[in-house]
């Protein structure tokens, strides 16, 4: 994604050799803009911005406890409780989806 190339110059983590062309660069999945001397022009692109759901289907959850967990040590350990339905896990693992 373009927007993830926005990365301000002294931000710029490099990404891949002294030399590299911009075809080189792209085709290892990283920004290339030469426009900045004294700047890396191969650059790791901008993390995506992801954040923690819970999942909504039961059936997908996948077990962050112990029979019988209590809900304040599953969320403690940072994991989601839904005590219901029954036959699947009540405490379970967050998904990270990207925004």
């Amino acid at each position: 994604a373009k927007c993830q190339c926005k990365v301000v110059p002294r931000e710029r983590t490099n990404c891949g050799y002294p030399g590299i062309s911009a075809a080189e660069c792209k085709k290892i999945g990283c920004c290339f803009n030469a426009s900045v001397p004294s700047v890396p022009w191969c650059y790791n692109p901008k993390q995506k911005k992801v954040k923690k759901v819970c999942p909504n289907d039961p059936y997908t959850r996948i077990n962050c406890g112990y029979p019988g967990i209590k809900p304040r040590e599953c969320t403690k350990k940072g994991c989601c409780f839904r005590a219901h339905p029954a036959g699947v896990p009540w405490c379970f693992y967050h998904r990270v989806v990207e925004e």
